[in-house]
C-alpha cells in the first residue's frame, strides 16, 4: 500500500464519520439554540434546562436515524474489504 492509498481509505472513514453523526450533531446544535433563545428571554440560567432537552432530543433522533447509520457503516465496511481485496493483489 502506497501512501494514496492510505488516504484514500483513511479520506472515506472520515467522510463517513461526519455522514454517519451529521443527524445528531444537527439536532444537537439546533434544540440547544431553542433552548439557549428560551433561556435568554427568560432569564432562567438552569444548567439541566439546557442538558436533559438536547440529550432526549440527540436519543429520538438517533432512534429514527439508525438505518440510515447502519447502511453508512456497512457501506464502510464493504468499501474497506474492497480496499483490501485491491490493495492486497
Amino acid at each position: 500500500m502506497d501512501q494514496a492509498e492510505i488516504i484514500t481509505v483513511l479520506r472515506d472513514a472520515v467522510y463517513t464519520v461526519i455522514s454517519a453523526s451529521a443527524p445528531m450533531l444537527i439536532v444537537g446544535i439546533v434544540v440547544g439554540l431553542i433552548i439557549s433563545i428560551f433561556q435568554a428571554t427568560t432569564q432562567i440560567n438552569e444548567q439541566t434546562l439546557a442538558f436533559v432537552p438536547k440529550i432526549v432530543a440527540i436519543l429520538l433522533t438517533l432512534l429514527v436515524c439508525a438505518g440510515f447509520i447502519m447502511n453508512r457503516i456497512q457501506g464502510f465496511v464493504l468499501r474497506v474489504y474492497e480496499y483490501v481485496d485491491r490493495f492486497s493483489g
